[in-house]
This record gives C-alpha cells, sequence and structure tokens, in this order.
C-alpha cells in the first residue's frame, strides 16, 4: 500500500491513541510488524506545546519512517501552521483528528465535533494540505450520531481535498465505544473513494481483521484498543492477511522479555516519577490480556513506588511465570 511516496510494509496499523501511543509503544509495534504507528493527538494550540506532555508526545528520536503526527484542532489556518511546524521537525505524515470522541474534545469543536459541519472539514483539509509538502490524511467516524451518519459525504469531501489516505471507526460518536461496531459504512466509503482506507473497530484477532477485510473491501485496518497489552497481534494479523497461516505462538521467555524491555524503554523516556506510573498502565494490560496473574500479583506490580522497584518485581513474577510453563512442559 502507498501513502504519498511511502511503501507501507504492511496493510495493519497502530490507531492513534491519548495516553498509549507514546514513542516506546509505536517503535515496538512496529516492531511486531505494524505498517504505521502515529503519534497521540496534538493540539494544533502552539502555546500548548511547551509543557512535558506535549514534548514527550512531539519527540520521534529512533523512531521508523514514516513517522506521523496526528494533530486536533477546528481553525484551518492553526492547524496549517501546526502542520508545517511539525514537518519542521520531522514529521513525515500529518493525520488529522475528525474522530476522537472525548467530551473535552468535542466541547472545543474538535475531533468528532467537526463532522457537524461538512464546510468547515472542507477548509481544514485543504489548508492542511496545502501548507505541507507530506502526504496528509484522516481519521473519521461514521457520524456525530446514528440519525446523522455522514461519513461517506466526508470521505468524499477528503478525497477531493487531497487527503492521501483515511481510517474510519465504525462507530458514530454517539456510541462512543458502546456496543459493537458497524462496517457498512466503511464498506461503503470504500465504494465510493480511490484513496486507500482503513477499516477500525472492534479488530481483535487476525480472523477479524480477515473477515473485515472482506466484507468492507477496504485497503487495511486499524487496531486500536485489542493492542494494549498485546502488541504482538500485528504478528498474527500480518501472519494471517499474508500467508493465510496462523503465527506460531510466542515463549514464555519471549513474552517476558519484550515486556521488560517495554517497560525499561518507559522508564528511559519519561523518567523516574512519569515513567513508573505509565508502565503501571502497560503492566495492568498485560496482565489482563495474556498472563492472568492472581490479583494479589497485580496489586504488588501496582503498588511499587519506584522504577527500581517495580521492574524487580516484575522480572520475579514474570521469571516465575516462565517457570510454570517449563515445569508444566
Amino acid at each position: 500500500m502507498l501513502i504519498g511516496p511511502y511503501v507501507l510494509p504492511a496493510n495493519v496499523v497502530l490507531a492513534p491513541m491519548a495516553g498509549v501511543t507514546d514513542r516506546p509503544f509505536r517503535i515496538l509495534c512496529r516492531r511486531f510488524g505494524a505498517g504505521l504507528a502515529a503519534s497521540e493527538m496534538i493540539s494544533a494550540d502552539t502555546r500548548l506545546w511547551h509543557t512535558a506532555k506535549s514534548r514527550h508526545r512531539m519527540n520521534h528520536e529512533g523512531e521508523p519512517a514514516p513517522r506521523v503526527v496526528q494533530l486536533a484542532g477546528a481553525d484551518p489556518q492553526a492547524l496549517a501552521a501546526a502542520a508545517r511546524a511539525n514537518v519542521d521537525l520531522g514529521a513525515q505524515i500529518i493525520d488529522i483528528n475528525m474522530g476522537c470522541p472525548a467530551k473535552k474534545v468535542c466541547g472545543a469543536l474538535c475531533g468528532s465535533a467537526l463532522l457537524t459541519d461538512e464546510a468547515l472539514v472542507g477548509r481544514i483539509l485543504e489548508a492542511v494540505v496545502r501548507a505541507v509538502d507530506v502526504p496528509v490524511t484522516l481519521k473519521i467516524r461514521t457520524g456525530w450520531d446514528r440519525e446523522h451518519r455522514n461519513g461517506v459525504n466526508i470521505a468524499c469531501i477528503a478525497q477531493a481535498a487531497g487527503i492521501a489516505a483515511l481510517a474510519v471507526h465504525g462507530r458514530t460518536r454517539a456510541d462512543f465505544y458502546n456496543g459493537a461496531a458497524e462496517y457498512a459504512t466503511i464498506r461503503e466509503i470504500k465504494s465510493r473513494v480511490r484513496i486507500p482506507v482503513f477499516a477500525n473497530g472492534d479488530i481483535d484477532s487476525a480472523e477479524k481483521a480477515r473477515e473485515v477485510l472482506d466484507f468492507t473491501g477496504a485497503d487495511g485496518v486499524m487496531i486500536g484498543r485489542a493492542s494494549h497489552g498485546a502488541p504482538w497481534i500485528f504478528r498474527a494479523v500480518n501472519a494471517r492477511l499474508g500467508a493465510a497461516v496462523a503465527a506460531p505462538p510466542l515463549l514464555r521467555a519471549d513474552v517476558r522479555d519484550i515486556i521488560l524491555a517495554h517497560l525499561d524503554s518507559l522508564y528511559l523516556f519519561y523518567g523516574e516519577e512519569t515513567g513508573v506510573r505509565i508502565a503501571r498502565k502497560h503492566l495492568g494490560w498485560y496482565c489482563e490480556q495474556l498472563l492472568k496473574f492472581p490479583g494479589a500479583v497485580r496489586r504488588e506490580l501496582m503498588a511499587a513506588a519506584d522504577t527500581a522497584a517495580q521492574f524487580a518485581r516484575a522480572v520475579k513474577h514474570f521469571d516465575d511465570w516462565v517457570s510454570e510453563a517449563a515445569q508444566a512442559a
């Protein structure tokens, strides 16, 4: 698949998620086969860029190309200026967020609230595309609510504005993340536009990815929440979509090493205080999604007050987990 001049190594990509897709997690998912991994959402308001949170979100050191920065805003010229600034800082693809359902974001008429103003959508996309010489992509939902499901109109506006690729979450803003994603709108969008389309929403396995691609005719899939605690899902999906075979299971020792390396990268990236806090979130997901650790073990991992204690406890419990499998063999 092509996005501008970039040939993606896979048509399975990581969804941008605030508080999740930081640089360490993006690099980890790319390592397991994600064709793209966009940054966490960055405000187009440059006055907010001096914060530690924004500086971390704009840090792409050591990240594989193409580097994708996602921007959120409602003012065409502010978004255009923010896009230019991020390209100067090394962004190779600019992604515009019109999919976030968060109340705070929509309250500022950003994210999926923009879907209610198709004329403004067109002005924003045209301004950003004109402002930069890199591909501009767009993330949307199917509409504001089920009575105003205008994803097809937005997709046509995006193509006319020069958007290079489109990702569509199969829910409206009113749905948030409730209920099941619907893919009929994505299928209709794909039938109406020529640009690459990524289907997003509830894709939590290799089999589901194949099913959604077959139904929608989309060019690729975007995986979000299913990557929490399981960054290797991209390996499994790529194997199923490519050779139509199941990827061999990872050994427990390999999983342990992956998790410990992830923790170490978080500590290095964020430092002591923030590093231990961010790592708690990922440890919780790893325990929930894969390891099925007892509650007492999870509480011990969550209670660690510093990175040294957290890492030492993680080493102990993951080593025990590996030994358990070896004894059972």
